[in-house]
């Protein structure tokens, strides 16, 4: 019962993980500043993310999608944020 309903939830818990890159993003635009956060870092991020996106895309796990679109835009948002604000 307990697998069901965690089988079930996981898109949303997953997302609900990936919501610090929006976060720092919000951080990011708000302050106008990104001096401190590591391009290098989030770039890694977004590009383990879009693995793992295409990953559940080719075996259309929907949990593994909806959990990894969501990061993959928010690494995105940070990543622009990096790029406007950081140098």
């Amino acid at each position: 019962m307990f697998k069901d309903w965690f089988k079930q939830n996981m898109g949303i818990i997953g997302s609900l993980g990936q919501l610090l890159f929006y976060f720092q993003a919000f951080n990011i635009f708000w302050s106008k500043s990104a001096g401190e956060v590591s391009l290098l870092g989030f770039s890694i991020a977004f590009i383990s993310l879009s693995c793992w996106l295409l990953y559940g895309v080719l075996i259309k796990d929907t949990p593994l999608i909806v959990a990894n679109i969501t990061g993959v835009i928010g690494a995105l948002l940070v990543m622009i944020g990096i790029i406007i604000y950081g140098y």
